[in-house]
């Protein structure tokens, strides 16, 4: 049995420093899960981004035509996304098509793309 008033010696240690070397241990893999959840956090807000530019586009061009789809869709989205805007007219509907570049951590790395596609009744004047 140790003495419990007899004082550690060099070679007696224990277990000192062991926490030390276990967080710098897991630090990565924290930083590596955070960096996992960062990037699904851009890719739902992409889904939303372009689902909502496209009904904007949708709406405007229904109303205002061609010009005005593509100004709407780009009006709340900011140029780190990349954003693709196509526009037509399909029998009594006005469809909008939107894809964003989706960021990878930062918005100058891209990968993919994210589709977004809204449509409206056209707005017809009355005869």
């Amino acid at each position: 049995m140790r003495n419990p008033a007899r004082r550690r010696t060099r070679g007696d240690r224990g277990d000192r420093g062991q926490v030390a070397i276990e967080f710098v241990g897991t630090v990565p893999l924290i930083l590596l899960l955070v960096a996992a959840v960062w990037e699904c956090v851009l890719i739902g807000y992409a889904f939303s981004l372009a689902g909502n530019a496209a009904d904007e586009a949708a709406r405007a061009g229904a109303v205002h035509g061609p010009a005005a789809c593509d100004a709407a869709a780009r009006e709340h989205i900011g140029e780190a996304w990349s954003l693709e805007v196509a526009c037509e007219v399909s029998g009594d509907i006005f469809r909008a098509e939107v894809r964003l570049s989706v960021p990878v951590l930062h918005p100058a790395l891209n990968f993919g793309g994210i589709d977004g596609t809204g449509g409206a009744a056209l707005e017809k004047e009355a005869e």
